[in-house]
């Protein structure tokens, strides 16, 4: 069985502000990183690309080989059922996200062959402590597209409609 910190072939499910990190940091460890987007998302696979993806494709399509693992960030609880079919046995499926939606039924061979599926609640200090001293060794690199406060929900919309790669950050205007 193949545990999380042995997977050489991994997959990123919604690559977005934590995913352009994590795939830095696991191709970082010598990774194989395959990125997966909203189908027809030929800019987003261009970015997963320029962070060392060795293939970046839809989510309604399966990599050219099998993975060991795979994280959702995204909160679509149908992915799940595509990560559990690019799975090799053995791998696992972690949900990373605070809010999924439902997950849809899947047949039981997707699940079968030892494959797991577990969820994160969330960091701790000492992960946050762990990634911070990493993030120089990297070294990673973010990409973010501010905003000020008051267009938080421009931000929102830009996400969803992934107008922009990274991450987006609300900034306050200090001089009010």
């Amino acid at each position: 069985m193949t545990k999380t910190g042995e997977a050489k072939r991994l997959g990123i499910y919604g690559f977005g502000a934590a995913a352009h990190l994590i795939a830095q940091v696991a191709r970082h460890q010598g990774r194989k990183i395959f990125a997966f987007t909203r189908p027809g998302d030929a800019r987003g696979q261009e970015f997963a690309k320029t962070l060392g993806a060795v293939w970046a494709g839809g989510s309604d399509t399966l990599p050219p080989e099998p993975l060991d693992a795979a994280i959702i960030f995204a909160p679509a609880g149908g992915l799940v059922p595509e990560a559990l079919k690019a799975l090799d046995k053995g791998g696992i499926v972690v949900c990373g996200g605070i809010h999924m939606s439902d997950i849809p039924a899947f047949p039981y061979e997707w699940l079968w062959g030892e494959r797991s599926l577990c969820s994160v609640a969330n960091l701790t200090r000492r992960d946050g402590d762990e990634f911070l001293a990493l993030a120089p060794q990297v070294p990673v690199v973010t990409n973010v597209q501010p905003y000020p406060l008051a267009e938080a929900n421009e931000a929102i919309s830009d996400l969803r409609h992934g107008k922009f790669e990274g991450a987006a950050v609300l900034v306050v205007n200090e001089a009010t």
